[in-house]
């Protein structure tokens, strides 16, 4: 096999995301995503590597879920998973009903094994596949929690709430008379997450 070709994705305080392509002996090529931890602020590794080790233990789980990332390999210290070949919502806005109905599809999946993924709000980790349907990355602040009581049914709620947003910038005229009322109420957990989880959340993701 040849040596990889790396292309720097992010870089951030909890480390740094590489694209790893690789050529395999028969001319197929192999490409991951890998999240190396090693690279993190000292002060925050330990953070970083229980986020990632979180990330492994989900993606473990969501493995036979269509539109989530394979997990390749987690060493303890660099996470592999498989790469999406798609763009971002904002770069290829979905402008038709078809594919925020699968992606209420794959939300049910992601909730019927237990996943809550607790970072919708970002444009960014839904993606638009070349095929133009919906897929879900990034992880890394997901819970699986061992009992589905109300905590987790209030993420859940919370997941599809965020779900709804993207809806309603994208395809409003979609959105039925259930879902803007669910939008017109802001959960206490919503308000949670941008008085106090958001900010320092964002200051990560952002700081170098």
């Amino acid at each position: 096999m040849s040596v990889p070709a790396r292309t720097l994705l992010k870089r951030n305080l909890l480390g740094t995301v590489w694209r790893v392509e690789s050529l395999g002996p028969e001319g197929s090529t192999w490409v991951v995503v890998e999240r190396d931890t090693r690279s993190a602020r000292w002060w925050l590794r330990a953070l970083a590597r229980t986020l990632a080790a979180r990330e492994a233990h989900i993606l473990a789980a969501l493995s036979r879920v269509p539109g989530v990332p394979k997990l390749d390999d987690w060493d303890g210290r660099c996470l592999r998973r498989s790469w999406l070949e798609g763009s971002p919502i904002q770069h290829a806005p979905p402008r038709d009903r078809t594919y925020f109905r699968e992606a209420l599809r794959l939300l049910r999946r992601l909730h019927a094994a237990g996943v809550a993924h607790n970072d919708l709000q970002r444009e960014p980790n839904w993606l638009v596949t070349t095929e133009g349907r919906p897929a879900l990355f990034d992880f890394q602040v997901a819970t699986r929690p061992r009992y589905r009581g109300m905590r987790f049914r209030a993420l859940a709620c919370d997941d599809l709430r965020r779900l709804l947003e993207h809806k309603r910038t994208y395809c409003p005229e979609a959105l039925t008379a259930r879902q803007r009322a669910m939008l017109a109420r802001r959960s206490a957990l919503a308000e949670v997450w941008v008085r106090l989880s958001k900010p320092v959340h964002a200051w990560i993701r952002a700081g170098k």
